[in-house]
C-alpha cells in the first residue's frame, strides 16, 4: 500500500494595483448585486414607473437611508464601469508610466464624480423638494 503526502503551497501575491482593484470589483459586485436587483424590484415592481412623480421622489429623498442606498449604488456602479474602461485603455497603452497616469487620472475622475453624486443626495437632506 502507498501512501502519497501533499504538500500544500502558499503563494503570497504582493499588493499592487492591479490586485487591490480585482479585489475590490469582486467585494462591490458582491453588494451591487443586491443593490441593482433592491432597485429594480422597487421602482419597477412595487412602485411601478407609471406610479412615479416628484413626490414619489421627495417621500422617498426625505430619508437619508435612501439617499445612502442610491449613492452607494452610483458608486458601485460607476466603479465597476470605469475599472471597464481602465481594462480596455490598459490594452492600448503599453508604457508603464502612461499606464500610470492612465490609473490615478481614471481613480481621481471615479473619486470627483461619485463625491459630486454624494454630495447631491446627501447634501440636501433637510431642503424640502418645490411641489408646486
Amino acid at each position: 500500500m502507498a501512501t502519497t503526502t501533499r504538500t500544500i503551497r502558499r503563494v503570497k501575491i504582493p499588493a499592487n494595483y492591479e490586485s487591490i482593484a480585482w479585489k475590490w470589483m469582486r467585494y462591490s459586485a458582491f453588494l451591487l448585486i443586491p443593490l441593482v436587483w433592491g432597485h429594480l424590484i422597487l421602482q419597477d415592481v412595487v412602485v411601478g414607473v407609471h406610479n412615479m412623480d416628484l413626490g414619489y421622489v421627495a417621500d422617498r429623498w426625505a430619508n437619508v437611508g435612501w439617499r445612502i442606498y442610491d449613492g452607494l449604488l452610483l458608486a458601485f456602479a460607476f466603479a465597476h464601469g470605469v475599472n471597464g474602461l481602465r481594462q480596455v485603455l490598459n490594452d492600448f497603452i503599453h508604457k508603464p508610466t502612461g499606464r500610470l497616469v492612465l490609473n490615478w487620472g481614471l481613480f481621481i475622475f471615479w473619486l470627483s464624480i461619485t463625491a459630486i453624486g454624494f454630495i447631491a443626495l446627501i447634501g440636501g437632506v433637510n431642503q424640502q423638494f418645490p411641489l408646486q
